[in-house]
């Protein structure tokens, strides 16, 4: 059978690996972690850096007991301060006494991650409220040779990080004014992302609107239930209010750029002795409203004074990490015989083969497909992937269980996209049926997973 034609926009090659990443994290650690600050005014002192045993493997293997697969890095947050030995300015880590100035923490943890198979990110902020050119022309030269040494300087990256944070009051090399800017014009990003495609081709570009990947909307822990990957290019600018299109995307979109989500495991974005983690509980809500929604979840994870994960984070990732691994673990749907139907192209078979690559296509809408499970007895919930390479189609759909010789409902949905995770509560039954109500072109379904956990 022939393979099904793209329906609007579809995932870059480097899209669809980041859509494979879904659970990873956001490092924030610098001189706010050592002034209990969130952000800094940019007039601290390189010498208040001074992690007493910091270690990027006790960061990265913290990363990995909850399930993370890369770990993005704040190398420069708005203070100014840099974590690696810049030429660009003499606010960096070369002046602090960690390590008596030959300190990169950067490069520990690029080797870090790169030792363990994680992937590796960058977020440099363009508000530097440290430089005394911040406004001028003078400072974006500044910017942009900051962000060539992060490129050029650490291996392969696999995500680069912006936002909106722009303009304000701070110290600015003693200045101590207030500076605007035009956050639409000023850092000249179109040059910057250039850039950023020459030197790391294969790493996504983040920020509100892209043009990799978008911003949720919120720094809560959750993407929309009906978002869809597809947005309108028409209008776009950094910092114009762009809020709804973020949320929920376009569902005429003509451009692929799916969600983000980020929220810190703590209620700060930087270490702060009197706050205390998430539970796990609460991380595995947060994973079921973003990565079960098809979106990624950027999990920060802030080093405390001594450079290290504080073991009650620790405890909370490995609570997440078992709390997925239980979820998980028994897939009551590989290998199953399935019913589907009416069949376009594709083998229904391919839904439960265990292969990302294959699919099955409808021929039209409404569609259904039944998958007996391979014991009656309790299912805890489903996972529901449109075959995206395709584009994203499907608007409505509903799960029902058979129990007794009929079938009940549990679950009604809108969008699906590149997963939709859903867990059910109490259901007990023999048999799954999925039940495609509206899409906007033939459905392609990737894959279905059914968890006893």
């Amino acid at each position: 059978m022939s393979r099904p034609a793209a329906h609007g926009p579809v995932p870059s090659p480097r899209q669809l690996a980041w859509h494979r990443r879904q659970t990873y994290g956001f490092v924030h650690f610098g001189l706010n972690t050592f002034t209990d600050r969130e952000w800094g005014y940019g007039d601290e002192s390189p010498s208040l850096f001074a992690p007493s045993a910091l270690d990027c493997r006790q960061w990265v293997a913290a990363a990995q007991e909850g399930g993370l697969t890369a770990l993005i890095l704040t190398a420069k947050h708005h203070d100014g301060f840099c974590l690696w030995p810049t030429a660009t300015t003499d606010h960096h880590v070369g002046r602090s006494p960690w390590r008596d100035g030959r300190g990169d923490v950067v490069r520990q943890l690029a080797e870090a991650c790169r030792e363990a198979g994680l992937g590796f990110g960058l977020y440099c902020s363009p508000w530097d409220r440290n430089h005394p050119h911040y406004g001028s022309s003078a400072y974006v030269e500044v910017f942009h040779a900051q962000w060539r040494e992060l490129l050029t300087g650490y291996g392969p990256l696999c995500e680069l990080w912006f936002d909106g944070a722009n303009g304000g009051d701070g110290f600015y090399g003693g200045a101590r004014e207030q500076r605007s800017i035009d956050a639409a014009t000023y850092y000249r990003f179109g040059e910057l992302f250039a850039l950023c495609r020459e030197l790391q081709p294969q790493a996504v570009l983040f920020s509100d609107i892209g043009p990799d990947v978008r911003w949720c909307g919120n720094e809560a822990g959750f993407a929309s239930a009906s978002g869809w990957s597809r947005v309108r290019r028409a209008g776009e600018a950094f910092g114009r209010d762009v809020l709804q299109q973020l949320i929920d995307g376009d569902a005429e979109g003509d451009t692929w750029r799916p969600v983000e989500v980020d929220v810190s495991i703590r209620p700060g974005w930087f270490f702060h002795p009197h706050e205390r983690p998430h539970s796990p509980d609460d991380l595995f809500a947060m994973y079921l409203a973003s990565v079960g929604r098809g979106a990624g979840l950027n999990l920060n994870l802030p080093p405390d004074r001594r450079g290290l994960i504080p073991t009650a984070d620790r405890l909370a990732l490995r609570g997440l990490g078992q709390r997925l691994a239980a979820f998980t673990a028994i897939d009551l749907a590989h290998g199953q015989a399935v019913e589907a139907g009416p069949t376009a192209s594709g083998d229904p078979a391919h839904l439960t083969d265990g292969d990302p690559d294959t699919w099955w296509e409808a021929d039209g809408c409404p569609a259904q497909v039944v998958i007996p499970l391979a014991e009656d007895g309790p299912v805890a919930g489903v996972r529901i992937e449109e075959a995206i390479a395709f584009g994203q189609r499907i608007e409505a759909f509903a799960i029902d269980i058979r129990r007794w010789r009929g079938w009940h409902e549990v679950a009604r949905g809108s969008v699906i996209g590149a997963q939709r995770i859903l867990r059910f509560d109490q259901a007990v039954g023999d048999a799954l049926r999925l039940r495609i109500l509206a899409s906007r072109a033939r459905p392609v379904l990737g894959s279905i997973q059914v968890y006893a956990g």
